[in-house]
């Protein structure tokens, strides 16, 4: 049942809740990337200001509101705060909503989804400041689409056949998750052999390890058909930002994520439309 169509009541309390936690987050993976970009430990030590050093308080850590009222300045110090981490926030908060909106229920799909987005958030934070990718990333993303992968196969083996036998498991997980994995080699091969070429052609690297790894790592959720809607989005998403920003070096990290969400979401509509273009 959709937990949305419940009541208005429901509604709104739980879109609240949900725009919140994903500004919470937004917040969190804020910190992780600047601190990871910064060669800081990540997972120890109080927030601080990028300037002055001195711990933030509770009052500086809300999300949104601390910037707003803080009218984006430290209040130890003084220097202003980028409205990057602001934006962030509200980009998250609103992307978790979104995603609870188009699923329409707390369903694996929609955790996996999640999950997706916070990695995806954090490597593009990374690579906009530091140009690199970090493994950690495409690690945890990998593990997480693995991990919900064995959920689906155990929830399916036990409906279908009234308990849990290994054999009828093992069979529905590798039914289930050959194709992406194939996908993700076949993508991310195919973009290191075209990198090698366009390296030697313009005497300079032309694309980094951590974006052939992150392509691997979104095609496991997007398989064939999504995953080339993606590449393509991705190339005509990155050459925009060099058109907009008017650089000739931008980070592709950022690029390829935006189009992983899209292309999770919006891939299988606009591949069924675009098949029906010649079966008609």
């Amino acid at each position: 049942m959709n937990i949305l169509h419940i009541s208005t009541f429901i509604t709104v309390y739980i879109s609240i809740l949900t725009f919140i936690l994903g500004s919470v987050f937004g917040s969190f993976i804020n910190c992780v990337a600047w601190r990871i970009s910064h060669h800081e430990k990540w997972w120890t030590g109080r927030s601080h200001c990028a300037v002055c050093n001195h711990p933030l308080g509770i009052l500086d850590l809300i999300p949104v509101f601390s910037w707003i009222c803080l009218r984006g300045r430290c209040r130890y110090c003084g220097e202003k705060i980028s409205p990057r981490y602001m934006l962030t926030e509200i980009f998250s908060g609103g992307a978790f909503l979104g995603l609870l909106f188009y699923y329409g229920d707390l369903n694996l799909m929609f955790f996996r989804s999640l999950g997706l987005f916070v990695v995806l958030l954090g490597l593009s934070l990374v690579d906009l400041e530091s140009y690199e990718i970090p493994d950690g990333f495409i690690i945890f993303g990998i593990v997480w689409w693995l991990f919900f992968q064995i959920l689906d196969a155990v929830g399916k083996t036990a409906k279908s056949s009234g308990g849990f036998r290994f054999s009828a498991f093992f069979n529905e997980f590798l039914g289930s998750s050959y194709m992406n994995l194939l996908a993700g080699f076949t993508f991310a091969l195919a973009l290191l052999v075209l990198s090698l070429i366009m390296d030697r052609v313009l005497k300079k690297e032309s694309l980094g390890g951590g974006d052939i790894k992150l392509l691997f790592m979104a095609n496991l959720y997007l398989g064939f058909g999504s995953g080339l809607f993606s590449l393509i989005l991705a190339c005509l998403i990155g050459l925009l930002f060099v058109a907009v920003l008017k650089k000739s070096k931008i980070p592709f990290g950022p690029s390829i994520s935006l189009a992983t969400m899209i292309g999770l979401l919006a891939g299988p509509y606009v591949i069924r439309w675009y098949l029906g273009l010649f079966l008609l």
